[in-house]
């Protein structure tokens, strides 16, 4: 049985891998984000999208009218951790699946991921809103605001190949959202975390790639060791797509050292402010 398609409590635990460390409604961010340095503006084309009306059928359940930031300037990329061997035209069932156990087992409002990606490189709409609008999602815990979720349908460990297509339509979507407040995937953009749960104290200010992983703000192994190594080339596919130059700088290396010390330095202030508590 597909684990990312059983209902109710067993759907929560299929997902606890890489859905853990989501919030279950996006609070106001207790400090106001840091202006995005932009750069000249550069947009993409919207691609291909499916409707969540293909996929929520007549199991959508009341909800509360969707939280909107001001705009969009991250996004992260996660993996549904769920099985990799479906045929792509019952991705809507097991999207339909996502939704009902996070609506029903763990009582969320709406599914947490503002995107969809299937194997087939099919881009589905996520949670409500409107595609092209800055809509707050549930799917990096303390860094919800201004940034989009992608989940990747399917598991993406280490060895595991990530299909072209699917690469290339998170490439197309993150272009296309991050054009619209003219932000450079390859880029780091400050933000604010809202939740102590995640890598860094709520309310500390800390500089994150545009296009991250779900580990990069939130202590997980989400979106995959595979999908995670992807990621630099999905950054560049993407800067093309907004019209860019090819980053001949070495950006994406100094990037990664520059998290990696962010990450240490946060864990370790985290871990003296938990001591002066005591």
């Amino acid at each position: 049985m597909l684990l990312g398609c059983l209902p109710g409590v067993a759907a929560a635990v299929a997902l606890v891998l890489c859905a853990y460390g989501v919030e279950r409604a996006a609070e106001p961010s207790a400090a106001a984000p840091a202006p995005v340095r932009k750069t000249a503006a550069h947009t993409a084309s919207r691609p291909p999208i499916v409707s969540r009306a293909t996929w929520v059928g007549d199991i959508g359940r009341e909800q509360p009218p969707p939280r909107y930031d001001d705009k969009v300037v991250a996004v992260f990329v996660h993996h549904t951790d769920s099985p990799n061997d479906y045929d792509c035209a019952g991705a809507p069932t097991q999207i339909r699946s996502l939704y009902e156990g996070q609506t029903t087992a763990r009582d969320w409002d709406d599914i947490g991921y503002n995107f969809v990606v299937d194997r087939c490189g099919t881009i589905y709409e996520g949670r409500a809103g409107g595609t092209g609008r800055p809509v707050t999602g549930a799917h990096t815990q303390g860094f919800n605001h201004r940034s989009t979720g992608i989940a990747a349908l399917g598991t993406f460990t280490a060895g595991v190949a990530v299909p072209p297509a699917m690469e290339r339509a998170i490439a197309e979507l993150a272009a296309w959202k991050l054009g619209l407040s003219g932000t450079d995937p390859r880029s780091d953009v400050r933000l604010v975390s809202s939740n102590g749960g995640s890598r860094y104290a709520a309310g500390t200010t800390v500089m994150l790639p545009a296009l991250a992983g779900h580990s990069d703000g939130f202590m997980t192994s989400c979106p995959g060791a595979a999908l995670q190594a992807r990621l630099p080339r999905i950054r560049e596919t993407a800067a093309k797509l907004q019209g860019r130059r090819p980053d001949a700088g070495g950006r994406q290396e100094q990037q990664q050292k520059a998290q990696k010390k962010a990450q240490k330095k946060a864990q370790g202030e985290n871990s003296r402010i938990a001591g002066t508590s005591r």
